[in-house]
């Protein structure tokens, strides 16, 4: 039998509410452990944070290609991939608005913009898979994707890059954690995560069930619902990681998710639906979320290299109106061609 409304209402406010606390402690003990390290935030923030708070869009993708299977399976993973994308770039737009000292993007250094236009390539990579295997079909022999080997290499050469362009100098003086201990550190942050990918599940399931409660199209639902359910945990701790005053946590932290989501969750995606390649039971809808997430890094990426920001306001700079504006243009697209039937 299944829930009532203001019942999987009450358990998305519930499982929301604990993921906005645990991540709160996953954002601090990261740049505590970025700090005893060496690493630097860039590089947690893509290895450490990014990794945690993507988990549940790897739990959803291979839930929905295993247990719903088909076409809707596979449209559920790679809308709730997808659409992640499109959210944690909305996301930047967000931290950018609550920043008060300027444009957030235009302070960050070479790994930030690095993890950018790598996170954007792959997006384009993923997106050529989709509409690639929309029109030719001699991979339907294959068990997994020739593409989605790419994607995990891609990957896999990304962290190497992204590890070699880090930087400690990312700290100053206010930010001091010479007293706290590594091993504390690094146990609360792994309660934390584990706290975050449990609640995040749970958060990502309620929203399944509301969604096809409410008769959503399983695109619409996975690309703008379930995603938004699954990319819970990156607003929450790109807002700690802003509160602390570690900008780089946090924009890598959602740069960081795009990669592995890209690279990482979906390569598993396909590994999974073992019937054939992911790529030929998902819908081409998913294409127009990869162009207006490619114009959203590109904007990151053109507002990381500008040295005199544009703003419309005291608070208000072009490139987090243009973030949230693409955002909306991808919901009612998405809304229109995927959205209820």
């Amino acid at each position: 039998m299944s829930s009532s409304l203001p019942f999987l209402w009450a358990q998305l406010a519930l499982t929301a509410t604990v993921i906005l606390i645990a991540a709160t402690y996953l954002a601090k003990n990261a740049d505590i452990i970025a700090f005893k390290t060496g690493l630097g935030r860039s590089f947690v923030g893509v290895v450490l944070l990014a990794t945690a708070t993507s988990f549940p869009e790897l739990g959803t993708g291979v839930s929905a290609v295993t247990l719903i299977g088909g076409a809707d399976g596979a449209d559920l993973a790679a809308g709730s991939v997808f659409g992640s994308n499109v959210f944690n770039l909305l996301i930047i737009g967000i931290i950018d608005l609550i920043w008060r000292k300027g444009s957030v993007l235009s302070s960050l250094g070479s790994t930030t913009r690095l993890t950018g236009l790598l996170s954007a390539l792959i997006i384009f990579l993923g997106g050529s898979a989709v509409f690639f295997h929309g029109y030719f079909s001699f991979t339907t022999n294959l068990v997994v994707s020739p593409i989605s080997i790419l994607l995990i290499g891609f990957f896999i050469i990304s962290l190497f890059l992204i590890y070699r362009e880090q930087n400690q100098s990312e700290f100053n003086d206010e930010e001091d954690y010479s007293k706290e201990n590594i091993y504390k550190a690094s146990f609360l942050y792994a309660f934390s995560a584990i706290i975050v990918v449990i609640a995040a599940i749970w958060l990502a399931q309620t929203g399944d069930e509301l969604a096809d409660a409410m008769g959503w199209g399983k695109s619409f639902m996975g690309t703008q619902f379930l995603a938004l359910s699954t990319s819970l945990p990156e607003l929450a701790a790109s807002i700690a990681a802003i509160r602390i005053r570690a900008p780089e946590l946090a924009v890598t932290n959602l740069l960081g998710s795009n990669l592995f989501n890209m690279g990482f969750v979906l390569f598993i995606d396909d590994l999974a639906y073992s019937s054939s390649p992911l790529w030929i039971q998902t819908s081409q809808v998913h294409v127009i979320t990869a162009l207006i997430a490619l114009l959203m890094s590109s904007t990151v990426l053109i507002s990381m290299r500008k040295t005199i920001p544009i703003n419309l306001g005291r608070f208000i700079s072009i490139e987090s109106i243009i973030l949230i504006s693409l955002y909306i243009v991808s919901s009612v697209l998405v809304f229109q061609i995927g959205g209820p039937h």
